[in-house]
This record gives structure tokens, sequence and C-alpha cells, in this order.
């Protein structure tokens, strides 16, 4: 959807995520903002995957307040609000980025959602992408990149 936009102040599009987000650093989730999300936007989804490790996921968020703008603090992914669904590290909440080697990147994809999710525990990635079917708005996707300091 043109106009509907993520971003971070910790990195900018397609630039190096900070060690202090990685599994080398102190494995907090960034900050989000975002912007120009449909109107009617009830809720919002997020999903960080590593499309270089076959869809990884770092990440699941669900439910976090609707509205034309927003965003996540730093260290929104060990909060308990909003809801957090289970990454493949199989833990909820944030797991940094971790390549076993080489540069990988990292999508943060937003979805705006004409009502909140009905799920409840710590849903999967999947569970999450299936029941956005009926609800979708739009979404917007913020990629970073990391590199393992050994």
């Amino acid at each position: 959807m043109a106009g509907f936009v993520l971003e971070s102040p910790s990195f900018v599009e397609g630039g190096p995520i900070p060690i202090r987000h990685s599994c080398d650093g102190q494995d907090v989730s960034p900050a989000l903002v975002w912007e120009g999300a449909p109107a009617s936007t009830a809720a919002l989804a997020l999903i960080v995957d590593d499309p270089d490790a076959r869809g990884f996921i770092h990440w699941v968020v669900y439910n976090i307040a609707g509205g034309p703008t927003g965003g996540l603090p730093e260290g929104a992914g060990s909060a308990v609000v909003p809801p957090q669904g289970r990454n493949d590290f199989g833990r909820a909440g944030w797991g940094g980025p971790c390549p076993p080697s080489g540069t990988h990147r990292y999508r943060f994809t937003l979805y705006a959602l004409s009502v909140p999710l009905t799920l409840s525990g710590t849903p999967s990635a999947g569970d999450v992408r299936g029941a956005l079917a009926r609800v979708l708005l739009g979404h917007t996707t913020l990629t970073g990149t990391y590199t393992r300091r050994r």
C-alpha cells in the first residue's frame, strides 16, 4: 500500500542492524515506527523473518493497537503487551539476528488489520499469517542486514 511505511530509529532500510539487537549483543528488539496505515486499521501484526535462512522466524507480534501512526519501543520483544507469538528459537518474543555465517537479511513485515486477530497463547507465524487473509488491509516491510562478529 502506497504511503504505509515502517522505519526504525536504529537502522535504515537495507542497512545493518546494530549488534545491540542481535545474539552477539543485548538481544533487544529495535524500536519501530510507522505511518500511513489505512484509517480503518483496528490492529496491526508484525512478523520478522530471515529469508536467507528459509524464512526463519525471529519475532511474531499481534493485536498491536491500531491507527494510522504508531510504534513499538526498543525492548518491546520482551514485553507482555502487545501479545507475542512463538519464534523459531522456540520461545515467545524477540530473538535477534544470529546467522551461522555470512550476511543475512531480516524482513520486518507490518500488517494492517480491519479487526484484531482472534488468537491466544503464543501462536506461530503460520497461525498469524493464516488469520490475516480475512482481515488484511495492507502491509509494509522494512529490511535490515546482519553479519556475525566472530
